[in-house]
C-alpha cells in the first residue's frame, strides 16, 4: 500500500464511521438499533444512492484498486466480531429453559429452511440463479439465509427494552443463542458443499470439521478454564494474556479457512468454547468489542453496500419478487417461533414477542449473503433483494414488539414479581428513591430515615436504572446482583441505610426510557413520593432539567429532588411559602418530618411589602392545632421571595423543603444555560417539590382536596396514592 491508498483508506474511515453515527442518532430516535443505521450508512455510500446522485464522488470515495483493501480489512472486523458473538454466548442461558429453547429455536430454524428451500427449488433457481451454480447448493443456501436470527441485534433490542431480566427475554436470547449455533453449523455444511469439487471432498471437509470441533471442546476449553481461573486470581487480564488469546483465535481462524468452511466459523467456534465463568470472557469482550464495533465493523457495512445495487430491481415483477421473499421469511420465521412459543404454554402475547424477535435477522444475515456472494452461490440480484429483507425485517422488529408486547404490559409483569424480603403493610407510607449516582445514595437514606421515623413506618424503594449502553459494556446479567442491584449505584444508599437501621428493598433494571419508567414503578408500588437524586448534568445548569422535567411532568404523584450538601441529619427545616400547591406539598413534607423525626420546623412565609402582615391562618389551615402551635412562622416583606429565603437559610438549618415557583427561581424546564439562584447559593441541602396540578394530597387518611380545601382534621400530604 502506497503514501496514496493509505491517505485513501484514512479518508474512506472518517466518512463511513462518521455518517454511520449520524444517522445512527436517528435510528435511535426512532427506536431502531443502531445496526439498522450502519447498513443504511452502508448502502447509502454505495451506487444505490451515492453512486445515482454522484458518480463521480462514488468513483472517487471508492476507486476500484482500493476494495480489496477495504475488503480485508472488512474480513478482519468480522473475525473479531464474530469471536465477540461466540464469547456472549453462555450456557447457562439455557438453565432451567433447554426444552423450550430448543424446541422453538429449532421450529424457527425448520419452517423458513423448508420455505426458503422450497422457494429455490421451485422459483427463485431458474429466474435469478446462474445455470453454473448447483441445484442443490442454491437450494439449501436459501434454506439457511431465511433461517437467520441476529444474535447481537436481538441481544440489544432485549437490553434497551429492559426485557434481558424478563422470563420473555431470557426465553427469547436462549432460543436465539440455539438458533445461532444450529444455523451456523448448518451453513458451514452447506460451504462445505459449495467449495468442494466431489462429494467425497465435501465428506471429508465435514469430517474434519467434526474433528476440529471436537478438539476443540475436549482440548482447547479445558486449556482456556486454567487460563481463566489464572487471570481472575492472579494479575488480571495482561498484555501478554490478550495476545495470547488473539494468536489462539487467529488460528482458529485460519484452521477453519484451511479445513474449507470459512474463517468466521473458527472465529466463533473460538468464542463460544472460552468459559464464561470467572471473568475472561467478559474481559476479552470489555478490550476488543469498541475497536471492532466502532472502528471495523462499519467497514464491512459499507462494503457491504457498495455491493448492493437497488436499480438492479427495475421492474415490477422484480419488486414482486423481493416482496415475496420478504413475506416468506416473515411468515417462516415469525410463524414457526409463535406457534412452537404458544405450544411450549407461552401466552400468545408472549409467544407473538418471541416471534417478532426471532424474525430479527439483521447484521448475521448480511455476513451470510456476503458469504454467498463472494462463494458465487447467489446473484448480485438477489444478493440485493436479501439485503432488503434484511432491513425490513430488522426495522420492523422494535415497533412490532412494542405493539405486541407493549411497555404497559412489560410494567406489570416485571413489577408483579417481588424482590425477596419481609412483606409491608400496603398502606404504609410509600417513597420511590431512584438512584442514578453513588454518590446520591447517603443523603437519600438520611431523608428516608426522617420520613419513616424510628420504627420505619415507610415502604422504601430503591430504584437503580441501567442505560442501555451501559448494559451492554457491562453485560447486563453480570452487573446484577443477587438482590437485582446495581453494587456501583446502589451500595453508598444501601450502606447508610444499614448503618441507619433501614429497611430498603432494591429494584434495578435496563431502560431507555428512565423517566417513563420511573412513573410506572411509582404507579405500579402505589408510592407516595417519588424522591430523585441530583447530580451536575453535563451541558444544563438547570436542577429541573432533562429526565428531572419529563418525571415531574409525567408523574401522577408528588416528586422531589434531593440536593445534598452533605446531609447527615434533619433536625432544622425551613419551608419557604407563598402558598402555592407545590408550596403547601412542600409543607407536607415538612409535617412528615415533625412527626416522624422531631425536626423542627420554621415557615418563612414571604409577602409583598405592600402585602397582609400574617401568615398564621395559612400554616394552621395545614397543620392541626395542637401541631401548629410547634411550628415555627416567620412572616417576611420583601420584593424578592426568593433573596429573602436565601438570607433566612444562612442562618443555619440541615434542610430546606421548597416548593417549584418562579418565585423561588425554580421552574422545570428541559434545557436551562442558568442554573437556579437558590440552589447555587443556598448552604444548606434542598428538598425540591412539585405537586402536580389537581391532584388530591393526603398523609395516611388525612388530606386536602385539589383546591387546597382541608378536610375535617387534615393537613397536607407528601403524595398521591395512585
Amino acid at each position: 500500500m502506497n503514501t496514496h491508498m493509505l491517505a485513501q483508506l484514512l479518508v474512506q474511515l472518517i466518512v463511513i464511521i462518521g455518517l454511520s453515527r449520524l444517522i445512527g442518532r436517528g435510528a435511535r430516535w426512532i427506536g431502531q438499533p443502531l445496526v439498522i443505521a450502519e447498513v443504511v450508512a452502508g448502502i447509502a455510500l454505495g451506487p444505490s444512492l451515492l453512486g445515482l446522485i454522484s458518480p463521480g464522488a462514488l468513483q472517487w470515495l471508492f476507486p476500484a484498486e482500493s476494495m480489496p483493501f477495504l475488503k480485508m480489512l472488512a474480513e478482519v472486523g468480522l473475525v473479531l466480531f464474530m469471536f465477540l458473538i461466540g464469547l456472549e454466548l453462555d450456557p447457562r442461558m439455557l438453565k432451567g429453559r433447554g426444552h423450550t429453547s430448543v424446541a422453538i429455536s429449532h421450529s424457527s430454524i425448520v419452517v423458513p429452511f423448508a420455505l426458503g428451500a422450497v422457494a429455490g427449488a421451485l422459483w427463485l433457481y431458474k429466474s435469478l440463479s446462474d445455470p453454473s451454480v448447483p441445484f442443490s447448493s442454491f437450494v439449501l443456501f436459501m434454506g439457511v439465509s431465511m433461517s437467520i436470527t441476529a444474535f447481537p441485534v436481538l441481544a440489544r433490542i432485549l437490553t434497551e427494552r429492559g426485557l434481558m431480566q424478563s422470563k420473555l427475554g431470557a426465553i427469547a436470547i436462549a432460543c436465539a443463542a440455539v438458533d445461532d449455533v444450529t444455523a451456523w453449523c448448518l451453513l458451514a455444511f452447506v460451504v462445505s458443499l459449495v467449495r468442494a469439487t466431489s462429494l467425497a471432498e465435501a465428506g471429508l471437509t465435514t469430517l474434519f470439521a467434526v474433528l476440529y470441533i471436537g478438539f476443540m471442546l475436549l482440548l482447547v476449553r479445558p486449556f482456556l478454564a486454567r487460563l481463566g481461573a489464572r487471570v481472575a486470581s492472579r494479575e488480571g487480564l495482561t498484555q501478554n494474556v490478550v495476545a495470547g488469546t488473539l494468536l489462539l483465535l487467529l488460528a482458529s481462524a485460519w484452521a477453519t479457512e484451511r479445513i474449507g468452511i470459512h474463517a468466521l466459523f473458527g472465529a466463533f467456534l473460538f468464542g463460544a468454547v472460552i468459559p464464561k465463568e470467572g471473568g475472561l470472557a467478559s474481559a476479552l469482550a470489555e478490550k476488543l468489542e469498541d475497536v471492532t464495533v466502532v472502528l471495523l465493523l462499519p467497514v464491512f457495512f459499507a462494503f457491504s453496500g457498495l455491493r448492493t445495487q437497488i436499480g438492479l430491481l427495475d421492474t415490477v415483477e422484480s419488486w414482486v419478487t423481493c416482496g415475496v421473499i420478504i413475506l416468506l421469511a416473515c411468515l417462516g420465521k415469525f410463524g414457526g417461533s409463535a406457534v412452537a412459543a404458544r405450544l411450549t404454554g407461552l401466552r400468545w402475547r408472549e409467544a407473538g414477542a418471541i416471534g417478532v424477535l426471532m424474525n430479527t435477522r439483521g447484521l448475521m444475515e448480511l455476513i451470510v449473503l456476503n458469504l454467498g456472494l463472494d462463494l458465487g452461490v447467489i446473484s448480485p440480484t438477489l444478493f440485493t433483494m436479501m439485503v432488503i429483507m434484511a432491513l425490513v425485517t430488522t426495522f420492523m422488529t422494535s415497533p412490532l414488539l412494542k405493539w405486541m408486547y407493549p411497555p404497559e404490559q412489560q410494567a406489570r409483569d416485571q413489577l408483579s414479581r417481588e424482590t425477596p424480603g419481609a412483606a409491608l403493610a400496603p398502606s404504609a407510607y410509600t417513597v420511590l428513591l431512584c438512584v442514578s449516582h453513588g454518590q446520591a445514595g447517603p443523603g437519600m437514606a438520611v431523608l428516608s430515615r426522617a420520613l419513616s421515623g424510628e420504627r420505619n413506618e415507610a415502604n422504601l424503594y430503591a430504584l437503580h436504572l441501567l442505560s442501555p449502553d451501559r448494559a451492554l459494556k457491562a453485560r447486563a446479567e453480570e452487573a446484577l446482583d443477587a438482590t437485582g442491584a446495581s453494587g456501583s449505584a446502589l451500595t453508598p444508599l444501601m450502606g447508610r441505610a444499614e448503618k441507619l437501621g433501614l429497611s430498603v428493598r432494591t429494584l434495578s433494571f435496563v431502560s431507555s426510557e428512565p423517566a417513563r419508567d420511573i412513573c410506572r414503578t411509582a404507579q405500579a408500588k402505589r408510592a407516595d413520593l417519588v424522591l430523585l437524586g441530583w447530580h451536575k448534568p453535563l451541558f444544563s445548569q438547570t436542577v429541573l432539567g432533562g429526565t428531572v422535567h419529563e418525571v415531574m411532568q409525567e408523574s401522577t404523584g408528588t416528586v422531589a429532588v434531593l440536593v445534598d450538601r452533605g446531609l447527615s441529619q434533619v433536625r432544622r427545616v425551613l419551608v419557604p411559602f407563598v402558598g402555592s400547591r407545590h408550596d403547601r406539598a412542600a409543607l407536607g413534607l415538612a409535617r412528615r418530618l415533625f412527626k416522624q423525626a422531631g425536626a423542627e420546623v420554621t415557615v418563612l412565609h414571604v409577602t409583598s411589602p405592600e402585602g397582609p402582615g400574617s401568615g398564621r391562618a395559612q400554616v394552621e389551615e395545614l397543620f392541626p392545632a395542637d401541631e401548629g402551635a410547634a411550628v415555627k412562622l416567620k412572616v417576611v416583606r420583601h420584593a424578592s421571595p426568593e433573596e429573602a429565603a436565601l438570607e433566612e437559610v444562612r442562618a443555619g438549618y440541615d434542610l430546606v423543603v421548597v416548593g417549584l415557583g418562579a418565585e423561588w427561581g425554580l421552574e422545570d424546564r428541559l434545557f436551562g444555560v442558568q442554573r437556579e439562584r437558590i440552589v447555587r447559593d443556598a448552604p444548606a441541602s434542598l428538598l425540591l417539590v412539585r405537586h402536580p396540578e389537581g391532584a388530591p394530597v393526603r398523609v395516611q387518611g388525612e388530606g386536602l382536596a385539589p383546591g387546597g380545601d382541608a378536610t375535617p382534621g387534615g393537613a397536607q400530604a407528601a403524595g398521591t396514592r395512585s
